[in-house]
């Protein structure tokens, strides 16, 4: 099931009554959904014109145009063989191999779909002017969160990472207007990231959320909402796919910070790499 569609099947229990009866129109019939207009679809599901337009707007979209065009793209690209592999007892290596490849390449394109243009251009522009950058994650995400700080103090950046959830909460104390606070929680519901990214919001700090699509907690506290691709179930034991889909926004906002800023920012790549290579 496409990202969308897995999202509003995630989260149609939540909705109100009328949310609920065009998520089930949206889920039945996703094909047909492309070819309608808004009225035609206030009147097919029994909602109205306002409702579809909230309906949206709880996934992100500006309004139904944009819902519908971003549900299109996916059906076109959907096949049969797209769908998550879970782990098998008793597979071949061979078979594990070719699931593996799958699932990383469905994931990344999933992501990709999803990723917003505008609001990836909003985070490098804050990433660039940040006095200071705070990564906030725990578990898996807080892997992924080290992974950016790694890459960000190769380039000069001041960044700071805590496993610890004191810590974390801790330096966002101390973030001002001048800096920039990131999220990373796949389910966005992760109460430790959570309290962080409150606590650098309300000392001003410009925020990031980087979770699974849909809606979630953690999204509604940030400035700037970034997201992943909404995974299946099954592979969600294993905090695969789903690392592999953030790793892969962390490094579309590297390469697009070191792009914007080319000239000052190789240089200090390139001495930080003969540093290491001298030192180590």
């Amino acid at each position: 099931m496409p990202g969308i569609l897995s999202a509003i099947q995630e989260q149609i229990d939540t909705m109100n009554p009328k949310e609920k009866d065009i998520a089930g129109y949206v889920l039945a019939h996703p094909h047909h959904i492309i070819q309608m207009g808004i009225t035609e679809l206030a009147q097919q599901s029994g909602g109205s014109t306002a409702t579809i337009s909230r309906f949206c707007k709880l996934f992100h979209f500006a309004g139904f145009t944009e819902f519908k065009l971003k549900l299109a793209a996916e059906l076109a690209q959907q096949t049969d063989t797209q769908s998550y592999q879970d782990i098998v007892a008793g597979n071949p290596l061979e078979r594990i191999v070719s699931a593996m490849e799958s699932n990383h390449v469905r994931s990344i394109t999933d992501t990709t779909r999803m990723l917003d243009l505008k609001q990836l251009q909003k985070a490098i522009d804050a990433l660039k002017s940040a006095r200071q950058i705070d990564l906030y994650g725990v578990a898996t995400s807080g892997l992924i969160a080290q992974d950016f700080y790694q890459k960000l103090i190769r380039i000069g950046k001041r960044a700071v990472t805590f496993s610890d959830p004191h810590m974390q909460v801790t330096s966002a104390s101390n973030l001002t207007k001048q800096d920039v606070a990131l999220g990373i929680s796949y389910s966005g519901e992760t109460s430790e990231t959570i309290a962080a990214l409150r606590c650098a919001a309300e000392n001003g700090a410009t925020t990031i959320s980087l979770t699974k699509f849909g809606t979630n907690t953690l999204t509604s506290l940030a400035d700037i909402s970034l997201f992943t691709s909404t995974l299946e179930e099954g592979m969600r034991r294993g905090d695969m796919a789903s690392r592999i889909a953030q790793l892969h926004v962390i490094d579309i906002l590297f390469v697009g910070l070191i792009s914007d800023q080319f000239d000052d920012l190789v240089p200090r790549l390139e001495q930080s790499f003969q540093m290491v290579k001298k030192y180590r």
